[in-house]
């Protein structure tokens, strides 16, 4: 069951740092800050103290499935735990960002490491709106900015464990199938037009390979990894 054991500080560089070969499938790290966590790409996640849910989590896929689809398991499962806790439809932005009207709530990053993947997720819940970052490439939201409400970070981090819990499950048993309708259903890009290594494009969904499929003037073409860029 992911959630135990578990690693509490007060504040460390990165939740990711907090998790070792050693530790059993299911164990997770938490901080209330971090001084220098990331985001995907090498991007730098800012947090103001004691405002988000950050956690990491150790994973050990099964031979069978492609480790790199765990980004997508766990932006459909922090996407239907934050609609449990806030009642508003989240849509994933490809490959890792959560949104809860049009606005960056939560982001994942996937590591692998060995045979093991340290999953860490970050999840924006009381900032208000002067706290949170101004020059992101997604307009950064939180929970309490969505609808006012100042919650429980405890209990936004047990809801985003139990849906992880389930999907991860379900993802070890059957892959990417598991999660591919909650995908496609809050799928942000679609129809959306994208900059991708192949040029510019329409995003047209996502295959069941977890690539971001791009209709293109030369065909459609399926991105497996790199920097999307929406053009206004």
């Amino acid at each position: 069951m992911i959630g135990e054991p578990r690693t509490h500080v007060a504040e460390c560089e990165s939740t990711q740092l907090l998790l070792g070969p050693d530790d059993p499938e299911g164990a997770i790290a938490t901080t209330d800050h971090q001084t220098a966590g990331r985001g995907r790409l090498g991007r730098a996640w800012i947090e103001a103290p004691g405002t988000s849910a950050l956690v990491s989590v150790q994973l050990r896929p099964p031979s069978g499935r492609r480790a790199s689809e765990l980004s997508l398991v766990a932006a459909a499962a922090v996407a239907l735990a934050l609609e449990d806790v806030t009642g508003t439809a989240a849509q994933v932005k490809w490959p890792n960002d959560v949104l809860l009207a049009g606005r960056k709530v939560a982001g994942i990053l996937a590591e692998l490491r060995g045979g093991s993947v340290v999953l860490g997720i970050g999840v924006n819940v009381n900032q208000t709106e002067e706290q949170l970052p101004r020059d992101a490439k997604v307009p950064p939201g939180s929970l309490r900015a969505l609808d006012g409400v100042e919650r429980d970070r405890e209990g936004v981090l047990a809801a985003v464990l139990h849906r992880l819990d389930r999907l991860y499950a379900a993802w070890r048993e059957v892959g990417l199938a598991a999660v591919h309708a909650d995908l496609g259903e809050r799928d942000y890009l679609r129809g959306l037009q994208v900059r991708t290594d192949a040029g510019l494009g329409v995003a047209a969904g996502i295959d069941d390979a977890g690539r971001l499929l791009v209709r293109t003037d030369g065909g459609t073409v399926a991105v497996a990894s790199g920097e999307i860029d929406l053009v206004p």
